[in-house]
């Protein structure tokens, strides 16, 4: 009969796919009277428990680690959680009563309280998915029934917790939900309420021996220490930890917008860079989750560095299906540069570029509300694409990879926006220019090729000059975000004033190259009033 049952046991575990270690996926499988607890209500914070279970398995800790989940977590997170060591169990949602008038974030944060019903074990250490654990914490099971970090003067911070499980206390806690009132509307505010005496609690010495703990009556209530709840909002603020750093034991990402899987963060807060190490260490439990990754985060990264180089690819292709000129005016250029330093020094090619914009008859049909317009609409073309590249960009991918995802949008998007605006620009310019009659200057006239004398083709039509308004704009906007990484800037206020300092920069560049690029195409329009030769424009005008 048991032999029977093994092979069934067997067979499921190959069939689904599952992992088979003695464990068949959603039962029980207790192993020690002592465990970890997390408490997840959606995918959000996968990541945030994964990278917490490493954090403790890092430790060398053997207890048990406790995953409750609500119905708002698939059923492929769960397996992946258990893969990676978690007991998952399933849990009903605890209504907030106070949802209608508080965060909608705060939604279900009621349910932690399901954490005083876990009977089935003597103690628990509770711990938010955005903790992760840096030193062995057995010893907070040492302490007395139940056990928090004080702050803020006389409140607790409920993201770590220790706790002795009673059914008697949970349903009293279940009771008096809708009347006990919470200063945060959720569970923090409601625990501080019903644990009224706690500020009067002693602090809990995780020092004193096991003997020493057994000879004493158990208290009702402790104080943690700070090491085992190192807030790192207060360290980003003030640059230091109120404690000595190499006792903290638990780190703490409490900056609500800031969650330390936001690849964003680690460009803000630096003790993401310990979160982050232990991230990329996470096995790959299941296949494609190496590193903290998803099968379909790794097929959206590939797709999304792909995109912005085919379309312009695309773009490009397209102009050289117009005209060939394009491609062989790079080459003749590079031979007009050589011919004229050879034959007539480096100074004679400095006027080749800018003859259009030199050209007084030009200059003054130039509408002199075109900078300001043109400076206006960079500005909102650069919002936009920030914005999109924000939205498009996964939460969750590593740091450098969302901060290159970005950058990588923000500058495809940017350069079609501004870039069809450049090439709107420069229609209306030859417009303007067949509207007038004038004829075309003797400058373009140079621009047509000397089957005798190739090298003396005009460079410009093909000119490299809004190359450095483009390029330098792209390195500004990317030396803006990561300038207080190379400066060491540590503390919040810091690195958003080098940010901003950065961003200032940026946009005075943007400023002056907006207004030069529009006249130039404004100008070069102008100049190619013949519909022939406006197709043998190249791709940056």
């Amino acid at each position: 009969m048991r032999l029977e049952a093994w092979f069934v046991l067997v067979t499921l575990s190959l069939v689904l796919n599952i992992p088979f270690n003695g464990l068949i996926f959603g039962l029980p499988r207790q192993k020690t009277e002592e465990a970890y607890v997390t408490l997840l209500y959606g995918n959000d914070f996968l990541l945030g428990a994964r990278v917490l279970g490493k954090s403790i398995q890092d430790t060398g800790s053997t207890k048990d680690m406790v995953a409750l989940v609500t119905d708002g977590v698939s059923d492929y997170a769960m397996k992946l959680l258990e893969a990676d060591g978690w007991i998952v169990t399933k849990v009903g949602l605890v209504e907030n009563p106070n949802y209608e008038v508080r965060p909608r974030r705060l939604w279900g944060v009621y349910t932690k309280l399901r954490i005083f019903n876990m009977t089935n074990y003597k103690k628990v250490v509770y711990l938010d998915a955005d903790t992760i654990v840096v030193r062995n914490i057995e010893n907070m099971f040492k302490c007395g029934k139940f056990c928090a970090i004080l702050k803020h003067s006389e409140r607790f911070n409920a993201g770590v917790l220790v706790v002795e499980p009673s059914r008697k206390v949970f349903d009293d806690m279940i009771s008096k939900v809708k009347t006990l009132e919470s200063y945060t509307g959720g569970d923090q505010g409601f625990l501080d309420a019903y644990f009224s005496g706690f500020i009067n609690a002693r602090v809990f010495d995780p020092n004193l021996p096991q003997e020493v703990v057994n000879s004493k009556p158990v208290p009702e209530m402790e104080r943690l220490p700070t090491i085992f709840n190192a807030d790192v909002g207060q360290y980003m603020i003030s640059n230091k930890w109120k404690v000595n750093e190499s006792e903290i034991s638990v780190l703490h990402y409490t900056i609500g917008p800031l969650k330390p899987w936001d690849w964003w963060a680690a460009w803000l807060l630096k003790p993401v860079d310990i979160w982050q190490n232990i991230r990329l260490q996470l096995p790959e439990s299941l296949n494609g989750t190496g590193g903290g990754s998803t099968p379909y985060e790794n097929v959206l990264i590939k797709i999304l560095v792909l995109l912005p180089f085919c379309a312009f690819f695309f773009c490009y292709y397209r102009s050289l299906l117009q005209t060939r000129e394009c491609f062989s005016t790079v080459y003749d250029h590079i031979r007009h540069i050589y011919f004229k330093i050879r034959y007539a020094g480096p100074h004679a090619y400095a006027g080749v570029s800018t003859s259009s914009t030199g050209n007084p008859n030009h200059q003054a049909k130039v509408p002199f509300y075109i900078g300001g317009v043109s400076v206006i609409f960079s500005f909102m073309a650069a919002l936009a694409a920030l914005s999109l590249a924000l939205a498009i960009v996964p939460r969750q991918v590593t740091p450098w990879t969302g901060l290159l995802l970005m950058f990588e949008w923000a500058f495809t998007i940017f350069f079609l926006l501004f870039g069809g605006y450049l090439h709107l620009i420069y229609k209306w310019g030859k417009a303007t220019s067949v509207q007038s009659g004038s004829p075309a200057s003797r400058n373009s006239e140079s621009l047509e090729y000397d089957s005798g004398k190739g090298h003396q083709r005009l460079a410009s039509s093909c000119d490299i000059s809004p190359w450095y308004y483009w390029l330098g704009m792209a390195f500004l906007a990317l030396a803006a975000p990561i300038l207080p990484c190379f400066l060491g800037f540590n503390t919040l206020l810091s690195r958003f004033a080098s940010m901003i300092t950065g961003v200032i920069i940026f946009a005075s560049f943007m400023t002056f190259a907006s207004d030069h690029l529009a006249i130039r195409s404004f100008l070069r329009g102008l100049e190619d009033r013949d519909h022939t030769r406006s197709k043998n424009r190249c791709f940056f005008l």
